[in-house]
This record gives structure tokens, C-alpha cells and sequence, in this order.
């Protein structure tokens, strides 16, 4: 099955890199008109009748594989998830995680975690996960260096007297 399935997302890869962008009729003509497609509908409309030099019309032989169609190229399919409640209802074994793109950075981490512990696959983790996690490590470390300053100030009283004959070269 997982065999067939790589097979399938690969022909699905190798038949979009043959599918043309598909253009609104003229839309290179007209700025008025957006590139979304239309389907053209004139009684003596080029496009419709397949004349050779005119962009190509969108038809069933350009379709993906029943079997892999909506899927994500990992051959997972997409859950989209905003909160740590959503990760109950996945199955690991079929369905990976896309974390939504309105949910904030502290919850975003939450869900991280949750995810790594339930064993899922997260489709859109931080591009820069380490740096993250040393930000946050050094982030606490310079609180309990602060907090360790407090401690100590009172513990050096005695003022030290400088060597006034020392030469200093410019």
C-alpha cells in the first residue's frame, strides 16, 4: 500500500510538472481582465476549438490520481490545527499536523510539544527550531545570572586601590 502510494504521488509530480498555468482567455491582452481561469464560451472562441498556438483549456487529462489527490506530497494527509485539543483527534498513522498560521508563538510551542509527545508528524514546524530553543535557554539563563548579581553585590565592600605607576602605552 505505502509502495503504491510513493508510486502515485509520483506520477501526480511528474503530471503537474507537465500541466500548463492555465490562463483566462486573452487575459494577456486585457488588463481589466485577472489570469484566473474561465472557461470560454463564444461560438467561434479559439481557445474552445484546441486551435494550435492558442493557450491550452482545461480538461480531465491534466488530474492527479483518485488515490493521492489532496494529499500532502508526504503522502500525509493535512489536519489543520489551532489548539493543543485538536492533536486527540489525528491519526498518526494517515494524518499530519499543520499548525495555523494565526496561532501565536507560545501556543504554537505547546502544540509543538504535545505533537512530538503523541508521536505525529508537524507538516510546518519553525524553520528555525534550535536557534528557538537556545534563545529561550539563554533567555533563562541571563534571569538566574541577574538574579545571582543581586546576591553578590553585598558581598564585595572592601574598595580596591589602583596602581597609579603603571605605564600605559597609546
Amino acid at each position: 500500500m505505502i509502495a503504491e502510494k510513493k508510486k502515485l504521488l509520483k506520477k501526480r509530480k511528474e503530471i503537474s510538472a507537465r500541466r500548463p498555468k492555465f490562463v483566462r482567455q486573452e487575459s494577456w491582452r486585457y488588463k481589466r481582465l485577472k489570469k484566473s481561469w474561465r472557461k470560454p464560451k463564444g461560438i467561434d472562441n479559439k481557445m474552445k476549438e484546441k486551435r494550435k498556438g492558442v493557450p491550452s483549456m482545461v480538461n480531465i487529462g491534466y488530474r492527479s490520481p483518485k488515490a493521492v489527490r489532496g494529499l500532502h506530497p508526504s503522502g500525509y494527509q493535512v489536519v489543520h490545527v489551532a489548539n493543543i485539543y485538536d492533536l486527540e483527534e489525528i491519526d498518526k498513522e494517515t494524518e499530519a499536523v499543520m499548525i495555523k498560521h494565526t496561532v501565536g508563538g507560545r501556543k504554537r510551542q505547546l502544540i509543538l510539544d504535545n505533537a512530538s509527545d503523541l508521536g505525529l508528524k508537524v507538516l510546518n514546524p519553525p524553520a528555525r527550531i534550535e536557534e528557538i530553543t537556545d534563545m529561550l535557554e539563554d533567555a533563562m539563563l541571563e534571569e538566574e545570572y541577574e538574579l545571582l548579581d543581586e546576591d553578590i553585590e553585598g558581598e564585595f565592600e572592601d574598595e580596591f586601590e589602583l596602581d597609579e605607576d603603571l605605564d600605559v602605552e597609546e
